[in-house]
């Protein structure tokens, strides 16, 4: 019964009152049976009173993407002196400026909107999942669809759905770094504490957002969405539109572009005013400037391109989770990842049992399929890779079907830190045995009376590149679950070899990411000579390998310059990858990190990119930013290629942006100082910028050189700027040599010479694409797209035949002479021919494409983990993880992580 609810009113405080009461009395309060958890018209009434587990939403809103658009106070200006100028008798000009913006807004509604619908879709296509009990069973549920009351299991590499009040712990740590900023694991228990504890102190409390570091637990929901610490936090950032820091520089350069639109605006009025040309065209006139110079369809641009690029990647077999995740794939230069899938077949194989003297290989066998914890009596595989090649194997046949009298009393739970699993099991006539199974070197060193043959024979195994496990035992007196202080003074009874040869296309794979600038680095829990040999098979620098061993006698100062020169990390942990992928992310530079086991969850969350596969564990997809349909390097480095082309075709609307846009827009400014006359009206400058705008819509379509996917490229102000100052003046000097041919030549009156000009400056900025968007000569070296080319061309037809058409009265344009398209022709070669000699000399001035990456990420992992609770439309087809699974186990696959 809801009346019972702990703090109904939710807000923060309520996690605080339940950590400081003891975990029977929140279970009262809350209303809910530990052992069945809510009933089904129980949760739904909560989930009436409390609403969704959710802190952002992602849904695409007409109103809001409309305000997109007009959330301009250029543009608002514009209209309101468009609107003064109707009521004094101008209203042909003011209603071809209201069309025109009202167009040149639809267009870019429109095209965002669809980049809306395109996001809201990807995010309906995957879901994060926890596992609750109700009515009695465990099951999978949405994270958003957690209420207070539920009854919630933790595991290792989980993202704690809620805030929560915890009844059972086992050896239970948190990382709440995201949270409290501190680097080192919490020690959870189920004490209660003081109320005025700090955040940090609330040991009994398990906190949403908070990542499982170490062990499992179960607890009561106290506190969801908004109403949780982690929400509270969130709530106060922006999380609905998650950025990238290149959509972020995209922001500063719009700004430095409104600021030299401000600047130009007020010179241009001051100077027209000065000049005693009418007051109201020349604001007008000064408005559509600025207008004109304002990059209006930059987010459309960049929004299509990373939509169109979310459709291109599906079809390369890599899923990414959010927009904005493909250009934070094209940006990584650093990628570590397991060998198990990745660099070998990732198909296991039980070759054969290699027994000490006076054992029997069967005997052998017989122990390693008991010594499991996910085959109680002998029942069912779990997930473990080597148990299920073990059990799956048709030499052990004979051995899994013989009838066993064998019965299992108590396991003891592999971890990383013992590196072992230990049973313990009864015979018929009563005799106990503690059997342990694991890494080799870890059950030797508690082995006693370990003859030289059984090391021989083990480094030859290692040697090969072959998987090997332990098998030892012991007789005991208590029939009880085992303890690590059991597992001492064991009898080794023989080895289990497993293989797992390289992949054929790995060493391929690898030269590709290299080729890419992407360097490879191999992480895994493996034997530090087996994972050398693999790699050196493959053409990776194995000679020096650093074990977990070597990680823990490193303090994070000299890790840094350790992990650096180091390709090779064997036996670690989950805690050492994600120590070590934190390290490289303090020395810069995009690190992404490989891994689809559960073991690999607390570095994926570290990384910037996080990636797992579809087949991979629940709860690595569910910490991924990125999913490969297919665990191949090869497709991997499809979707780094795609990232990079959605960056360098953004770039060039960028770099078009500040060179012809902004270079006519000045001559613009610099034509009113001695023409008697407006050198364009209002309304032909927004049309200008309007057809300019719709031929750059093809830009994300366009080709990219292959030089220019080698590396990652960063967002850099200060190189959009430089490119601004060289290439803006460039077009201006074409600018002005059409003002003099149109006035000496021509003997051109305002409506002429705003027609040359105006198709001139259409012309040039816009056939300019073709030279900017290139390093290489344009045509001959390197091609645009179909789509680029014919939009380009037909924006330069358009504004051509415009001053002869039936438009151009209306307008303001007059007929041009024939001799004006030959010196059009002329102009737009000499141009183009002048723009590739500056290219030249700049690249070779400028050195390589914009860098500087920022490291300024502390919010931005609060907004990525955020996203796992959001809420959108309900889908049609949601894509869930994996396999069923066992409770402690969550399951999911999610639309963000941190």
């Amino acid at each position: 019964m809801t009346s019972g609810v702990l703090a109904p009113s939710g807000g923060a405080a309520s996690i605080r009152a339940a950590a400081a009461r003891a975990a029977p009395e929140v279970l009262e309060s809350l209303g809910v049976d530990p052992s069945r958890g809510l009933g089904p018209g129980e949760v739904e009434q909560r989930r009436v009173t409390y609403g969704p587990n959710a802190i952002a939403t992602h849904h695409a809103r007409v109103l809001t993407v409309l305000w997109h658009q007009l959330d301009s106070p250029l543009l608002g200006l514009l209209l309101v002196a468009a609107t003064a100028s109707y009521f004094v008798g101008e209203q042909g000009d003011a209603v071809i400026i209201g069309f025109i913006v009202v167009v040149s807004v639809g267009l870019g509604f429109v095209n965002e909107y669809r980049a809306e619908k395109a996001a809201a879709s990807l995010h309906s296509q995957v879901t994060h999942e926890a596992v609750v009990l109700r009515g009695g069973a465990f099951s999978r549920v949405d994270v958003t669809s957690i209420v207070p009351g539920d009854v919630v299991e933790l595991s290792l590499g989980e993202v704690v759905p809620a805030d929560i009040r915890l009844v059972f712990v086992a050896r239970l740590e948190c990382d709440e770094s995201v949270l409290t900023g501190e680097s080192q694991p919490v020690e959870k228990t189920t004490d209660a504490v003081d109320e005025a504890a700090s955040l940090a102190d609330l040991c009994g409390c398990a906190l949403m957002g908070t990542v499982v570091h170490a062990g499992s637990g179960r607890g009561v929901v106290v506190a969801t969405g908004s109403r949780t610490e982690f929400g509270a936090i969130a709530t106060g950032l922006s999380t609905h539109q998650l950025d990238t820091e290149f959509q972020v520089g995209l922001r500063r350069f719009s700004m430095l572009l409104v600021k030299v639109a401000g600047a130009l605006t007020t010179a241009i009025f001051v100077i027209n005013v000065l000049l005693h040309k009418p007051f109201l065209d020349a604001l007008l006139f000064s408005l559509a400037i600025a207008v004109g110079i304002t990059p209006q369809l930059l987010p459309a641009v960049a929004s299509t391109s990373l939509a169109a690029g979310s459709r291109q990647m599906s079809r390369r077999k890599v899923l990414v989770k959010r927009l904005v995740c493909i250009e934070d794939l094209g940006d990584i230069d650093l990628l570590f990842t397991d060998k198990t899938g990745t660099l070998t077949a990732g198909r296991i194989d039980y070759a054969r049992a290699v027994p000490v003297d006076g054992q029997r290989s069967e005997d052998v066998v017989r122990w390693g399929l008991l010594c499991t914890e996910n085959v109680p009596g002998g029942a069912a595989v779990g997930t473990n890779p080597l148990d299920a090649a073990l059990w799956d194997s048709p030499a052990t046949a004979l051995v899994r079907e013989s009838p066993t009298a064998l019965e299992v009393l108590g396991v003891l739970p592999f971890d990383h830190e013992r590196r072992m699993l230990s049973v313990v099991v009864r015979d018929p006539a009563g005799a106990l045995q503690l059997v342990t199974k694991g890494a080799p070197e870890t059950v030797l060193e508690r082995c006693v009376d370990v003859r030289p043959g059984t090391r021989a024979a083990l480094d030859a195994e290692f040697a090969a590149g072959n998987r090997v496990i332990a098998v030892a035992s012991r007789p005991v007196a208590t029939a009880r679950a085992p303890e690590a202080a059991d597992e001492h003074g064991l009898q080794l009874r023989g080895l289990l070899v497993f293989l797992d040869a390289p992949k054929p296309d790995a060493a391929a794979a690898l030269g590709r990411l290299a080729t890419l600038g992407v360097r490879v680095k191999v992480v895994t829990g493996d034997n530090a000579v087996v994972a050398a040999k693999v790699c050196s098979d493959l053409g990776l620098p194995g000679d020096e390998v650093l074990t977990g061993a070597d990680l823990d006698a490193l303090d994070d100062e000299h890790l840094i310059d350790a992990v650096t020169a180091t390709t090779v990390f064997a036996r670690v942990s989950p805690e050492h990858k994600a120590r070590i992928v934190r390290a490289h992310r303090h020395g810069g530079g995009g690190v992404a990190f490989l891994g689809d086991g559960v073991n690999d969850a607390l570095a994926l969350h570290a990384a910037d990119v996080g990636i797992s596969v579809d087949s991979g564990t629940d709860v690595a997809k569910d910490a991924a930013d990125v999913i490969l349909l297919e665990k191949s390097l090869d497709v991997l480095a499809d979707g780094v290629v795609e990232g990079r082309r959605i960056f360098a075709n953004t770039l060039k609307y960028v770099l078009m942006g500040t060179s012809s846009n902004f270079g006519n827009m000045a001559s613009a400014a610099g034509a009113s100082l001695f023409l008697p006359f407006l050198p364009m009206l209002p309304s032909q400058i927004l049309l200008n910028n309007l057809l300019y705008d719709t031929g750059q819509l093809a830009i994300p379509t366009d080709n990219v050189d292959p030089e220019q996917l080698l590396r990652p490229s960063h967002w850099d102000i200060g190189f959009i700027r430089r490119f601004m100052l060289l290439f803006g003046p460039l077009s201006s000097i074409f600018d002005f040599l059409t003002f003099g041919i149109m006035l000496w030549v021509f003997h051109a009156g305002p409506d002429l010479f705003r027609s040359g000009w105006f198709v001139e400056s259409l012309a040039t900025q816009t056939l300019v694409i073709f030279a900017i968007r290139t390093r290489a000569i344009p045509f001959f070296r390197s091609h645009p797209s179909l789509p680029l080319t014919l939009a380009a061309l037909g924006v330069v037809l358009v504004g051509a035949v415009l001053p002869s058409s039936p438009l151009a009265a209306p307008l303001g344009f007059a007929p041009l002479p024939g001799g004006f398209f030959a010196a059009l022709v002329f102009m737009v070669v000499g141009y183009l021919v002048l723009v590739e000699f500056g290219k030249r000399w700049f690249y070779r001035a400028a050195g390589a494409q914009p860098t500087g990456r920022p490291t300024d990420l502390g919010t931005r992992f609060v907004r990525r983990r955020a996203a796992r609770f959001s809420v959108a439309a309900p889908p049609a087809n949601r894509l869930r993880s994996g396999r069923s699974r066992a409770p402690g186990n969550l399951a999911a696959s999610g639309a963000g992580r941190a």
